[in-house]
Parts: structure tokens; sequence; C-alpha cells
């Protein structure tokens, strides 16, 4: 079946780094854009960044710049490079498939001195 496993969460100080990674699984990865979304305590869940089957990306205002998302289709995997992580970043990050509604169970980022 589809499955989304995220991982590379944890706690990190303002200004540093984190590379989370997503490893899907049960359908054809390279055929299937891929979304990271996150979800702060309190509020909404809301898109981060976004790779299209073609390569292309799109990134939500708060992370251009910042946050850089990428795949590797040989090893079924979509990748968050996060730097310069600020207090706000944090949140639990989720990995998804848009067009299968498929999940990952998230991962816990904490940007705090």
């Amino acid at each position: 079946q589809v499955q989304l496993v995220e991982s590379g969460g944890g706690l990190v100080q303002p200004g540093g780094s984190l590379r989370l990674a997503c490893a899907a699984s049960g359908f054809t990865f390279s055929r299937y854009h891929m979304n990271w979304y996150r979800q702060a305590p309190g509020k909404e869940r809301e898109l981060v960044a976004r790779i299209f089957t073609t390569g292309s990306t799109y990134y939500a205002d708060s992370v251009k710049g910042r946050f850089t998302i990428s795949r590797d289709n040989a090893k079924n995997t979509v990748f968050l490079q996060m730097n310069s992580l600020k207090p706000e970043d944090t949140a639990v990050y989720y990995c998804n498939a848009p067009t299968l509604g498929a999940w990952g169970q998230g991962t816990q980022v904490t940007v705090s001195s």
C-alpha cells in the first residue's frame, strides 16, 4: 500500500539547518508531484513546498530563499533542506502525495535556543 515515512526532524538553534527526508513506497514515485506541509500548534496545516514531476518547484513566501525541496526518483525519496531556521519554523512537518491523498506521520522540527 501507499506509504510515506518522514525522518530528519529534531531540535536546532535559530540560524541552524536540518534536512528532512520522506521515503515513499507503494506507488510509482516519479509520476507524482510531492509536497511538504507543516502544522504549528494552534495553527492550520500550511503548504511549505512542492516539487513537480518535471522537477519544477514552488515555495511558500515564508520559506523562499531558505528552504529547498528536491527529489531522488531512484531512491523514491523527497527532501526538504531547511537553512537559516527561525523559531517560527517550529512545527510538525508532513510529506504529502496530493493526487493520492497520502500523508506521512510527520516529523517534529523545533527551532529554539
